[in-house]
């Protein structure tokens, strides 16, 4: 399959940071797969997710990637998109909200660059452990919040809504001013292999096996 971009929408890794080009050793083989990638002509995006954020130093001012702190907003098609890892669908989570607002500002910055990077590896483990307490909740409570969100969406004017987060993979379609309007949920990687696919024909919600092409999902 030959593809023109990549999106990855957060969660990819379990804490991201870096230093001076310096990365967590056991991330550098995907790392270098992503290079190649971009080096083959594929048109890298990452959008943060709640454990893997302050990518653009190395991603975007390195690497030349496009790196999203909150969402991506473009046009799939002619139909108006909005991507995202999904964390910020919830504005009710306000113990997750400050939490997510001190990991992403300046001081915090500036402050794990001063870190040994044994202290800040372990920073990183107790503060990617809180983010998924205070992110908890059922998969059809968090599902619920997000059709919500896209409802809300659609009223703004986005065609379509692509999400993370969510370890639910599901494709929803719904009609908005006349106009069909479609959901998607990415699922989980580690456990369903789920990725969605934009082409000519539309968005397909697809399960990867090793050796095939895709599945398609049933989404009903």
């Amino acid at each position: 399959m030959i593809i023109d971009h990549l999106f990855i929408l957060g969660d990819f890794f379990d804490f991201w940071f870096s230093r001076q080009g310096r990365i967590y050793p056991g991330f550098r083989p995907i790392v270098d797969r992503l290079i190649h990638l971009k080096k083959d002509g594929v048109t890298m995006h990452f959008c943060e997710g709640n454990h893997d954020f302050l990518m653009k130093p190395y991603f975007s001012r390195i690497l030349g990637m496009n790196v999203y702190e909150d969402w991506a907003a473009l046009s799939l098609g002619g139909r108006r998109t909005l991507i995202g890892h999904g964390d910020l669908v919830d504005q009710t989570n306000r113990r997750y909200l400050f939490l997510r607002k001190i990991l992403r500002s300046r001081p915090f910055f500036f402050l794990q660059k001063m870190l040994p990077l044994s202290v800040l590896w372990a920073l990183a483990r107790k503060s990617s452990l809180a983010s998924q307490e205070l992110m908890g909740g059922a998969q059809d409570v968090i599902m619920a919040r997000m059709v919500a969100f896209a409802e809300d969406s659609f009223q703004e004017g986005y065609d379509a809504v692509i999400l993370g987060h969510c370890h639910k993979p599901q494709l929803q379609e719904f009609v908005a001013a006349g106009d069909t309007k479609t959901l998607i949920t990415l699922g989980d990687w580690i456990a369903d292999y789920t990725y969605l696919l934009y082409d000519d024909c539309g968005f397909h919600l697809l399960c990867y096996h090793e050796g095939e092409k895709g599945i398609k999902l049933d989404t009903a």
